[in-house]
C-alpha cells in the first residue's frame, strides 16, 4: 500500500477548517477530547486554537491487545454538557462507533471531527480537515508525529 506523508502544514490548514465548520455549525463544545494517540496532537492544536480545555482518553482499537477501559471512556464524557472529540482519521469508523456506542445513553452534547475522513467509513463525523476516498485511492497514512525522527535522516 502505498504511503502518504500527511505535513504539519497539511495538520494546520485542517485545525483551521474543522475551526470554521465548528463556527459555522454554530456547535460551541466546552472540551475537546483527543483519541490517544492519533488525535492528541490535533486536539492540543485545536484547544489551543479555539480555547477550550483539552482532555485524553484513551481506545486503542488497531495496535493494542488489550480491552480497552470502556468504562473510564464513558465517565469522562459524561462529565461535559458538550464535547468534541477528535482523532487523526476516520478510516474504517471502528473507533469512532464505538464512542458513539458508548455515548448513547448520555445527556453530553457529542461530536466528531478528525483531520482525514474516508468517504466509506461506517460512522460518519461532523467535522474534518479532507475527505478522502479508499475505494480510489487506498493509501496509507502517516502523520507528522508517528516519524518526525526520521524527516531528517540521511
Amino acid at each position: 500500500m502505498k504511503r502518504i506523508y500527511f505535513k504539519i502544514e497539511e495538520m494546520i490548514d485542517s485545525i483551521r477548517t474543522i475551526s470554521e465548520q465548528l463556527t459555522n455549525s454554530n456547535f460551541d463544545p466546552e472540551v475537546i477530547i483527543s483519541i490517544n494517540r492519533g488525535g492528541c496532537v490535533p486536539g492540543i492544536y485545536l484547544s489551543h486554537y479555539i480555547n477550550k480545555p483539552h482532555e485524553v482518553i484513551n481506545l486503542e482499537l488497531r495496535d493494542s491487545n488489550k480491552e480497552p477501559d470502556l468504562i473510564s471512556i464513558h465517565e469522562k464524557m459524561k462529565k461535559f454538557t458538550s464535547a468534541l472529540i477528535i482523532d487523526d482519521i476516520n478510516d474504517s469508523g471502528k473507533t469512532i462507533g464505538v464512542i458513539k456506542d458508548l455515548s448513547k445513553n448520555l445527556k453530553t452534547k457529542i461530536h466528531f471531527a478528525v483531520l482525514i475522513n474516508k468517504s466509506e467509513s461506517k460512522s460518519k463525523v461532523e467535522y474534518y480537515g479532507k475527505t478522502v476516498n479508499s475505494k480510489v485511492n487506498d493509501y496509507w497514512y502517516v502523520f507528522p508525529w508517528e516519524n518526525w525522527w526520521k524527516l531528517n535522516e540521511k
